[in-house]
């Protein structure tokens, strides 16, 4: 075992049969900060390893898809990203938690960790390590694992508040054999997306902060923004639709009530650009989810707009972003830190956006019950629902007016029949 900042850096693809006992928990750095070499060598090894258990994140990889599960057994706190097609499978095991949950979990080790797979950027100009794209709940895990490989990418960013204490053990350390996972958004934002991020453009304030992911409809709201001015972000997750915003000077954070003019996250995706953008800068930090969604934190940013997904609402206003079909989908995640922290901001509001149908039109999302019967948002927490169709503003609303003004977002086809289940309850 050795200090990170004098650790060997050995090359090639480890033993890791050498260090994974049968019945481990191993746990994985996450979205771009997947460590890819070690992650593959997981799987390629998986059949002389006897059988572990894997905690994944957000997954943007194919590295465990169910074609490579055979001798694995996966854990997750949702079926984020890629993760869902082993939901889908049968192969994953939820844990409902939220986000700023997790990091103390590990930490006091009520979820197991046995060993840690993580990856790192390298020293530069004689300062330490760096956790680079994430400062999750996997550096907590570290510390008490009895095992923790680290995965040494020179072509990952060495990021201001991710910077690895001297004081953390690493085992064994490898050279990356590629450079950190990309997750680009190429795709254009379709027409929905584009026509819910249009009219939350009209309400969003300059001088707001933002949180916000990364995919469709983030891309497509970060980019109806382009015309805003002195924009803050803080968030869980940012990418390169982000990065454009900082780059074009729409996002300032001249205006954050605490940490003004730098720009916060626990979690970067996006490409290379996001990557050489937040190497280095002062003006950008990757800080751990005891801060970026800590209660505390989140209700000291005024303006703090929280903009997030869920898969359908009904019509009391309670959010399902878990399940779909009886099959996870999605996750608690950070959504409730976020919903919760905003509705505490002075000035700050929660946005819960989805599209007002299912992908082929013949389900509305706005619903009288949630069909999964999975209340991820609480009634008593929601404020604002955003679909193609509008915004209903719920904060302080009765039930009745509530229903009223979510009918009123919902598709056109299926309004009346969200007024007749008012109207005539099922007994």
């Amino acid at each position: 075992m050795s200090r990170p900042d004098v650790v060997p850096v050995r090359p090639g693809v480890p033993d890791l049969a050498q260090w994974i006992r049968p019945g481990d928990c191993v746990v994985c750095g996450q979205v771009a900060a997947e460590p890819l070499t070690l992650t593959r060598a997981l799987v390629e090894q998986r059949e002389r390893l006897g059988g572990v258990d894997v905690f994944v994140g957000t997954l943007f990889s194919d590295t465990f898809s169910p074609a490579k599960a055979e001798g694995l057994r996966f854990c997750s706190y949702g079926a984020m990203g890629r993760a869902a097609s082993l939901a889908s499978a049968g192969l994953l095991r939820i844990v409902p938690t939220h986000y700023s949950e997790l990091e103390p979990a590990f930490a006091s080790g009520m979820r197991p960790a046995d060993v840690v797979l993580i990856q790192l950027a390298p020293s530069r100009a004689g300062r330490g390590l760096s956790f680079g794209l994430a400062n999750d709940y996997v550096v907590a895990a570290a510390r008490r694992a009895r095992v923790v490989v680290a995965e040494i990418n020179p072509d990952a960013p060495w990021t201001r508040g991710a910077e690895v204490p001297a004081d953390l053990r690493i085992d064994l350390a490898v050279q990356a054999a590629c450079a950190p996972l990309e997750i680009r958004s190429d795709a254009a934002a379709g027409e929905l997306e584009t026509r819910i991020a249009r009219h939350l453009a009209e309400i969003i304030p300059d001088g707001a902060t933002l949180q916000t992911g990364i995919g469709n409809l983030p891309d497509a709201l970060l980019a109806g923004l382009a015309g805003h001015r002195e924009l803050g972000l803080h968030s869980g997750l940012l990418g390169d639709r982000a990065i454009e915003l900082i780059e074009s000077g729409v996002v300032t954070n001249a205006r954050k009530t605490i940490d003004a003019g730098i720009t916060v996250t626990n979690l970067v995706g996006g490409s290379a650009r996001a990557r050489r953008h937040v190497d280095d800068n002062p003006a950008f930090e990757v800080r751990p989810a005891v801060y970026t969604h800590g209660a505390a934190t989140l209700a000291s940013i005024d303006r703090l707009w929280a903009i997030n997904s869920v898969l359908e609402v009904d019509l009391s206003g309670q959010a399902n972003a878990e399940m779909l079909g009886g099959v996870p989908r999605g996750g608690v995640g950070g959504l409730n830190d976020f919903v919760r922290g905003a509705r505490h901001s002075a000035g700050g509001r929660a946005v819960l956006a989805l599209p007002a149908t299912t992908g082929d039109g013949r389900r509305s999302r706005i619903v009288p019950t949630l069909a999964s019967a999975t209340a991820t948002v609480t009634r008593s927490d929601v404020d604002l629902v955003a679909t193609e169709w509008g915004v209903a503003d719920l904060r302080h609303c009765d039930l009745d007016e509530r229903a009223r003004r979510l009918i009123a977002i919902a598709a056109p086809q299926f309004r009346d029949a969200l007024a007749r289940a008012v109207r005539e309850p099922e007994s």
